[in-house]
């Protein structure tokens, strides 16, 4: 039996994949996924969310479908804030091995 051949990931598709700047790409996919939730939670239509978010319904799409070039880590944390979401950064000291990372927790 022949064994498939993979290669164990670095827990960033984005690093994987060779992307620059890879932990700022995984944030802000995170707060698109964030996003997303949000808007099926409270079962709103995009038009409805752009309202809420002072955007056009074609750029809710964009963000919702993960095109996210042309937003900031920060504007997209102001559009959950927008949709009634507390957006908490928390800065300590790095413990662990290895680099230091940005990290996204969802509660």
């Amino acid at each position: 039996m022949k064994t498939k051949d993979y290669v164990v990931s670095s827990g960033n598709v984005f690093a994987d994949l060779k992307v620059s700047n890879p932990e700022e790409a995984l944030l802000k996919a995170r707060l698109a996924v964030a996003i997303t939730k949000v808007v099926k939670a409270r079962r709103l239509t995009q038009k409805e969310a752009g309202k809420l978010m002072g955007l056009k319904q074609p750029k809710v799409c964009d963000i919702l479908a993960g095109r996210l070039t042309g937003y900031s880590i920060e504007r997209l944390m102001r559009f959950l804030t927008l949709l009634g979401q507390d957006v908490e950064v928390t800065v300590r000291p790095h413990r662990a091995r290895g680099p230091a990372h940005l990290q996204f927790v969802m509660a």
